[in-house]
């Protein structure tokens, strides 16, 4: 029986990839990853000069992304068929041999590993390899820590309602914001609301040699999807 291996890769940085993750990747035989239909994926391109040779490589593309709301049942329907179609084929190859499934960041953190993960239960062994997270590698390229003291972290997605954006924002002290791509009109109005705007910073592509850090009030136009807004904490320190 071979066992299916999640690698975290870390936010982006090839280099701040764990030596547990790079060892899986560099002796796999069998290695799968998501991605956009016609994309090569982010977690492909991390690992571009990584694989071995012969390794065979198994494509997961999402049926969907943004194309419906996820409130929409066929959302649901659509994404709950392409991941029990991948558990099968997990399964099936690990029967005989190990195949390392990549996930950007940490797997246990809004990756979408998770939803094979419940799916694999007593049905293959599973490995789960921790990675940095993609908004540790965000914080640390403002330069500034997150939070200090007793402050309160608050992680959300800007796909939440308005309302309860503005009020998660306002209830915290450090904030972190993800997916924000075409939310980010509506995340500006949260945090202008919770009187947090001034104090936003907008990274992209965090830890990439790509990567832009900006104040949030100075970026205009269109940002990438997975972009994070964050509002740093001031609280007690010596």
């Amino acid at each position: 029986m071979g066992k299916v291996i999640c690698a975290g890769l870390g936010p982006g940085d090839p280099d701040l990839m764990s030596v547990k993750s790079h060892r899986a990747i560099t002796g796999a035989r069998h290695i799968a990853y998501f991605r956009k239909a016609g994309r090569k994926g982010q977690a492909r391109t991390i690992v571009e000069h990584l694989l071995p040779d012969t390794v065979q490589e198994h494509a997961m593309e999402y049926p969907v992304t943004t194309e419906i709301h996820f409130s929409d049942p066929e959302y649901n329907r659509l994404l709950s068929d392409f991941y029990d179609q991948w558990a099968n084929r997990l399964e099936e190859i690990a029967r005989t041999d190990d195949v390392v499934v990549l996930c950007e960041g940490d797997p246990f953190l809004y990756g979408s590993f998770m939803h094979l993960h419940s799916r694999l239960q007593a049905r293959a062994e599973v490995d789960i390899i921790p990675g940095i997270t993609g908004m540790s590698g965000c914080w640390t390229a403002t330069d500034q820590p997150i939070t200090w003291g007793d402050d309160v972290l608050t992680v959300a997605m800007a796909t939440l309602s308005e309302d309860e954006l503005t009020e998660r924002a306002r209830g915290t002290d450090a904030l972190v914001v993800m997916k924000i791509g075409r939310n980010l009109p509506k995340l500006r109005r949260a945090l202008r609301a919770a009187g947090k705007l001034n104090d936003a910073w907008l990274v992209e592509r965090g830890t990439m040699p790509t990567q832009s850090v900006q104040k949030l009030t100075e970026v205009s136009g269109e940002v990438p999807y997975f972009s994070i807004v964050l509002v740093h904490g001031q609280g007690r320190r010596p």
